[in-house]
């Protein structure tokens, strides 16, 4: 989703190109504030960039994956494993009788995938004490992959993206089929890769019928000239709404902020992303888990913001590394928002729903893939929340019996009549500053507040409550 400086992470894919769009009226769903004289559709669609959201601890590469104990001894920031997280979200009672996803498919979309990934989630599987996947199957709907280039930090990128988002998905729904969708193209030019995405997801709208589609990237809605732009990748998302497939998206890992196409250049206002922004999507934000060795919580999750934490960013200078969110110039408040309106405006407002994002609380990826392995390796970001909650969701489709599509009204009803599925998160913010062009600059985003949030949505999950309140609900 998007790019960090090479300051302390590998990332992947980097760039936005910012234009300026007329802010405007309300607008109504799928209407568009458009910049005068923008270019509309497939020209437009050049200066779109979208990168992978994966961020890494670049000194922390371990032979094998450490103990919270080890972690916070030696880099200063605390370290998960599937245990803890399934014990932080309350699942293993679920577990126990027989709700592991059993009978559901996660689609994972990704440019480049690994070429390792079947053999690392092996391993990683092995190593945690969790059954194989179900059925775990690879496809390449938009053409054949390129030869992996273990020199390309952009491939490399995608192949982090891919592993965190294979091995986190499976760890919250172990009895969940994977399919893990591929696409030949770098998504750092939205008319080679965006289309691209949208055209495969498709293809798996026709020929298979998953129940969530997972995506770790977007585009900042700036870097769109018009809502034609928009519009005209729209389809499976529409698609998906006929055919009542849940699509999540990750709401960014910039805070209230995002960077520019040269990769370190931030926008000095807030801004958000599409497709989390999109009303027929759930964005999902990230949080930071308080936790101890057993994966019980020590303290309430909070928004995830590492922007001064020094240890996760190896400088003392501000990082802008938080959870995304903010206010759409494309999407007017969708029906659902109402009853938050007080936050949102008359803007859809982003994330919906949060999940553990933060570097202070990573979790460990195994990735052998040419350029970036062997190596456990700390992660996090709202990639790491989109496919954890992938996984809630594959949860909730088999204790209802089918697909939920659209998850975004009954997660609004969960939270406004205060069902215990729903834990508020009540503390944190996603302001952030950086230095760019010799001076500290701060984006100011939103404060978390009980209810509903630009910084955490509704709050996090209770999954024990979450999975049938959320079958029941939007089934």
């Amino acid at each position: 989703m998007r790019h960090v400086k090479r300051l302390a992470f590998a990332a992947g894919a980097c760039g936005l190109a910012a234009v300026t769009a007329a802010s405007g009226a309300a607008l109504t769903s799928g209407a568009a504030v458009t910049a005068a004289g923008a270019p509309s559709s497939a020209s437009a669609l050049a200066d779109v960039t979208v990168h992978p959201d994966v961020l890494h601890l670049k000194s922390a590469e371990t032979s094998s994956p450490l103990t919270l104990a080890q972690c916070e001894a030696l880099y200063h920031v605390a370290c998960y494993g599937p245990t803890q997280i399934e014990q932080a979200y309350n699942l293993p009672d679920l577990y126990a009788k027989g709700i592991t996803g059993k009978g559901t498919t996660i689609v994972i979309v990704d440019s480049f995938g690994s070429p390792t990934i079947k053999h690392d989630l092996s391993v990683f599987d092995s190593t945690y004490g969790l059954p194989a996947p179900p059925s775990f199957s690879i496809i390449t709907p938009v053409g054949s992959m390129p030869k992996w280039n273990a020199s390309d930090s952009d491939m490399t990128g995608w192949g982090g993206e891919t592993t965190l988002d294979v091995e986190y998905a499976h760890t919250i729904a172990p009895g969940a089929k994977i399919l893990l969708v591929e696409t030949p193209v770098s998504e750092t030019e939205g008319t080679q890769g965006f289309p691209q995405i949208v055209a495969a997801e498709e293809y798996v709208m026709k020929h298979y019928h998953p129940d969530v589609i997972s995506q770790s990237f977007s585009a900042t809605e700036e870097t769109f000239k018009s809502f034609a732009s928009v519009q005209a990748l729209r389809g499976a998302n529409l698609m998906a709404e006929k055919d009542k497939v849940t699509v999540l998206a990750a709401s960014g890992d910039s805070g209230a902020a995002d960077v520019g196409l040269d990769g370190s250049t931030y926008y000095l206002f807030p801004v958000t992303s599409w497709s989390d922004s999109d009303p027929l999507v759930t964005a999902v934000g990230g949080t930071e888990l308080h936790l101890n060795a057993a994966g019980d919580h020590t303290s309430p999750d909070t928004a995830w913001n590492d922007t001064w934490n020094k240890y996760v960013n190896l400088t003392s200078q501000p990082n802008p590394d938080a959870g995304g969110g903010g206010k759409s110039i494309f999407f007017s408040r969708p029906w659902y928002q109402d009853g938050v309106a007080a936050e949102v405006g008359d803007h859809r407002g982003v994330p919906d729903i949060s999940m553990s994002g933060s570097g202070s609380g990573a979790v460990y990826t195994y990735q052998t893939f040419p350029g970036a392995g062997p190596a456990w390796q700390p992660t996090w970001g709202t990639s790491e929340a989109t496919p954890l909650f992938a996984g809630i969701v594959a949860l909730a489709s088999q204790y209802a019996g089918h697909s939920l599509g659209l998850i975004n009204p009954a997660l609004y009803e969960m939270s406004a009549k205060g069902m215990p599925g729903i834990v508020p998160v009540t503390s944190g913010n996603n302001t952030v500053a950086f230095i760019q062009g010799g001076k500290q600059h701060t984006v100011r985003g939103w404060n978390a507040r009980a209810g509903y949030s630009l910084a955490a949505g509704v709050g996090t999950v209770d999954g024990l409550y979450f999975v049938p309140e959320l079958a029941k609900l939007a089934g």
